[in-house]
């Protein structure tokens, strides 16, 4: 049985759940339950949609990661080792029975491994709306990845991206840009609150930091410690700091003290507290060398830290002059300089913390991209001729189209 997380949630304020038919049936779909930033928005949508409108119901791959314990036993749907071998067919089957079953009308799939098992069951299935995400930019898919989840991304009646860059690709390889719509990463309001620092402040030190798991190279760690060394030469002060863990955190440590920043360099591992790592920093950075929209930098922003960032993908969305710098992708010494500049200049760190601050609350509060994407469900219901009830929620934020 599919599990419902409003009614997980109601349970657990001790009201009644109920089978009300009035609301929207919708079945959120997630590879795992891990830490990585899909993961982290399919939890803040799939626990924060309107109750009283929506009856969510969850699906995923993989039930793995640290966000699994927050929505009990929820179904899984496992491909297999092979995702067009016959076991992940059969998958696709029983996935299709249980939208049928529950009279599922709007089926989301959030990441490139749901978007080839849910969209072709729910269109099986024939759930009246089916939706796709491209949360990344694609270039970390193989070219064989690529060309089928832009295939089964033909069969949406809507693709949200989470910015105009992950649009534009998808644009590019022929997608119609009527089924793109453009929806933002949602900031819950706990990261806009002040919190205690992770790492205590030491008199006449600076920080510099990125929050990022060490579980793939395109993140780029390599790159930020070698900014760090830069850095170092000229502000011996500046300490550095790295929030995340995963299978090269050992190879990064080595790293650091070949270039000598031994004691420069502060290893956090895995946190979850990331408004307090955050308050721990003077400059928030992201490395990276793909992007679509960075949760860190959104959360260093509702932080109100500067963030310095390379021009790629979604972060020329989010990061201009007023908020912080861009630098041109490789230009490690231009990087460096960025990061210093803003070390060297409090008041202008100040300026352009509270510039960020307040572009994140304005364009990616919950309640703001939780309106859209509400507004969006609706918007494809009405236009499949689906009558909801007179009485649903009918969101003042429209969902934003790519056009």
């Amino acid at each position: 049985m599919t599990s419902s997380a409003t009614d997980s949630r109601e349970s657990a304020t001790g009201a009644e759940s109920r089978d009300d038919d009035s609301r929207i049936r919708l079945f959120l779909m997630t590879n795992s339950f891990e830490t990585g930033g899909s993961e982290r928005q399919f939890s803040v949508l799939a626990q924060n949609l309107r109750p009283e409108q929506f009856q969510v119901h969850l699906g995923c791959i993989q039930r793995i990661g640290p966000f699994a314990n927050q929505f009990g036993e929820v179904p899984e749907f496992w491909l297999g080792r092979n995702l067009y071998g016959l076991k992940s067919w059969r998958t696709r089957l029983r996935l299709s029975r249980e939208l049928r079953r529950e009279r599922i009308q709007v089926a989301h799939a959030f990441d490139f491994y749901t978007n080839l098992t849910l969209i072709p069951a729910a269109r099986f299935g024939r759930v009246p709306v089916v939706i796709g995400s491209q949360r990344q930019l694609g270039d970390l898919l193989t070219a064989r990845q690529f060309r089928a989840q832009a295939a089964v991304l033909r069969w949406c009646d809507a693709v949200i991206c989470n910015s105009r860059a992950a649009a534009d690709r998808l644009a590019e390889e022929g997608l119609s840009r009527d089924k793109l719509v453009v929806i933002g990463n949602a900031l819950p309001a706990e990261v806009f609150t002040p919190a205690p620092a992770a790492l205590p402040r030491r008199q006449g030190k600076l920080r510099a930091g990125m929050v990022a798991r060490m579980n793939a190279r395109y993140k780029n760690h390599s790159g930020f410690l070698r900014i760090a060394k830069l850095i170092n030469q000229r502000m011996p002060e500046v300490e550095f700091v790295l929030a995340g863990d995963g299978p090269l955190r050992a190879d990064l440590e080595r790293e650091a003290e070949i270039l000598g920043l031994g004691d420069r360099v502060i290893f956090l591992g895995d946190r979850r507290d990331i408004p307090a790592v955050m308050a721990s920093l003077d400059v928030a950075v992201l490395t990276s060398d793909s992007e679509s929209l960075s949760n860190v930098l959104l959360e260093a922003m509702a932080a109100g830290l500067p963030v310095v960032a390379y021009g790629v993908g979604g972060n020329v969305e989010l990061v201009n002059e007023s908020r912080g710098e861009l630098v041109s992708a490789g230009d490690e010494a231009g990087f460096a300089a960025a990061v210093e500049r803003l070390l060297a200049a409090p008041a202008v760190r100040r300026e352009l913390g509270n510039n960020a601050r307040k572009f994140a609350e304005e364009n990616f509060s919950l309640d703001n991209v939780r309106a859209r994407y509400e507004a969006c469900y609706l918007e494809l219901l009405e236009k499949k001729g689906v009558r909801t009830s007179p009485e649903t929620w009918r969101p003042k934020t429209e969902a934003r189209r790519n056009g």
